[in-house]
């Protein structure tokens, strides 16, 4: 797989994609450090956002194969100056995350991409899935086994586990949505059910 640097400022998603491409759960956590993975890296906001941290960034494009701009559906303006993507020495490419809130504006935010330099630009939703199996392809190199068979499986629902901001509980994107609380309860829940079930057998 080439090796991705994302890009974005805090909020934009970058970790929850990096976790939607693994095929994991999603576990939100704040990214302190950058994370060097074996196909991503991905990086806090504040270097993007920070211009003594912003060179960092630069740095870490030498060991990546391409970059990843990420830019939030429900953002209100756009971090990337126009044409920015001609200071970088790797290919960028253009990701559009939280397509699937309802106050995404996807026509906006890839208008805003393009000005920045971006030829390739993916829309995607590490809640349903959507467009993750077309960034995997794009990172994907020959003889790559890829973590879902196939477009329908990596468009599945993934299921979420945060506590951030009360999204637990809301409505869309056809995610199961759980709050570390309400996780810990279920497993709980099983875990005595599975007892119960033991008992009643040795009965």
């Amino acid at each position: 797989m080439k090796k991705i640097l994302l890009v974005g400022r805090s909020e934009a998603g970058k970790t929850t994609l990096t976790q939607a491409l693994n095929g994991g759960v999603l576990d939100y956590k704040k990214t302190q450090y950058m994370g060097y993975g074996n196909v991503v890296i991905d990086s806090p906001g504040e270097y993007a956002e920070t211009s003594t941290l912003a060179r960092a960034l630069a740095l870490y494009t030498y060991e990546a194969d391409c970059v990843g701009l990420l830019i939030n559906a429900t953002e209100p303006f756009s971090l990337y100056p126009p044409a920015v993507t001609s200071a970088c020495n790797r290919p960028v490419i253009g990701i559009i995350t939280k397509i699937d809130s309802p106050d995404a504006n996807v026509p906006r935010c890839t208008h805003w991409l393009e000005l920045a330099g971006c030829k390739e630009i993916f829309p995607v939703s590490a809640y349903s899935g959507q467009g993750i199996w077309q960034v995997l392809n794009y990172l994907k190199e020959p003889g790559d086994v890829l973590p879902f068979k196939n477009e329908e499986e990596a468009n599945r629902p993934r299921l979420v586990l945060s506590d951030k901001y009360g999204e637990i509980g809301k409505v869309g994107a056809g995610a199961r949505r759980y709050s570390w609380t309400e996780e810990h309860a279920r497993k709980d829940a099983e875990a005595g059910a599975g007892s119960d079930e033991e008992s009643d057998e040795k009965a």
